[in-house]
């Protein structure tokens, strides 16, 4: 068993490096304006919105993965590359907010910017699903609204690479709704199995 946590950890350790080198990315991608006008820094709005939406949601998922590998005990191997999966899929994320932030929303890049979140959040559902099968430290209570907030959002960004074809205001106003949803953590607060009174793995 220790074994497996050390591998869960190191697991833990490594995503947190690459959603690192991910955000520092995204922030070497800001460029200045050439004008001195303060003017100039409105003109920079596409960058802005693109930007803090894509921080936001690196963030969240780093606080979800992060609080899902807690209840992780031994990652099978296909576990592991699911997750490898899940990182690329996020480290893609730099360049569609880039082109997205360039062409000012327009409708293409919003829908590809919608359809990497839907690709990110499908691969998230089978790491997260895979946990919450396998882990004794969950109720049942919390297990039924990781699963059902899990594939609303899902859900929603499917809906918004759609929406984004006919108006990307609409698909990109989805995509933020989506992460909304994830904003507090599907499972690790409040979601742990209440075992009686005097069981060892009680609190």
């Amino acid at each position: 068993m220790s074994t497996g946590r050390g591998t869960a950890d190191w697991m833990s350790s490594y995503s947190d490096a690459v959603f690192a080198v991910i955000v520092t990315i995204m922030v070497l991608q800001l460029k200045p304006p050439d004008s001195t006008r303060f003017s100039a820094l409105f003109e920079l709005w596409p960058t802005a919105i693109s930007y803090v939406v894509s921080y936001v949601f690196v963030a969240i998922i780093w606080i979800n993965h992060h609080s899902l590998t807690r209840f992780l005990g031994n990652p099978s191997l296909g576990l592991i590359w699911v997750n490898f999966i899940h990182l690329f899929l996020v480290s893609l994320l730099p360049f569609t907010t880039a082109w997205m932030a360039q062409t000012k929303l327009a409708a293409v890049p919003v829908m590809v910017y919608a359809g990497l979140f839907l690709c990110i959040d499908g691969i998230y559902n089978v790491f997260e699903r895979h946990i919450l099968l396998r882990s004794d430290d969950i109720d049942e209570q919390g297990r039924l609204l990781a699963r059902r907030r899990s594939l609303l959002a899902l859900g929603l960004f499917a809906a918004a690479a759609v929406a984004a074809a006919i108006q990307p205001w609409i698909g990109f106003a989805l995509v933020c709704a989506a992460l909304l949803l994830h904003v507090k953590p599907d499972v690790g607060y409040g979601t742990r199995r209440k075992y009686p009174e005097g069981h060892p793995t009680g609190a």
